[in-house]
């Protein structure tokens, strides 16, 4: 069961990953991140940082996959940080002024933070 629960985490992080790295290239989607400060194109420097957050989501899959037993082993010590992240990540996505982007990651965030709370205690 762990494993299923670290496999649905990291399919569900592949989301934000892959909209993250969309924005960082220029996607017009700005509603959807940073509390939808910038609606369209993200200013130069948020968009490098947008591909920041894609690496760090790859990471943080990675290590709750580890700690499944899948993958890296040396990603499992950052499984504790990833599952605060996440948590923290939902309680903001949650809060965020955009309508869009608390729709669209509220969801899909609450999934990762159960999904990393079943691998941590099953």
């Amino acid at each position: 069961m762990t494993q299923i629960f670290a496999v649905a985490y990291a399919g569900l992080a592949t989301l934000p990953v892959l909209m993250h790295l969309a924005v960082g290239a220029g996607a017009p989607l700005g509603r959807l991140t940073v509390g939808g400060r910038f609606p369209g194109r993200l200013p130069p420097v948020w968009r490098v940082l947008a591909l920041a957050q894609a690496a760090l989501l790859g990471s943080m899959a990675g290590a709750v996959l580890a700690r499944a037993g899948i993958g890296a082993a040396q990603l499992v010590p950052m499984f504790w940080p990833a599952v605060v992240l996440t948590l923290l990540s939902l309680a903001a996505n949650a809060a965020s002024p955009s309508r869009p982007e608390r729709l669209l990651w509220t969801p899909v965030l609450f999934l990762m933070a159960a999904a990393a709370l079943g691998v941590a205690f099953t």
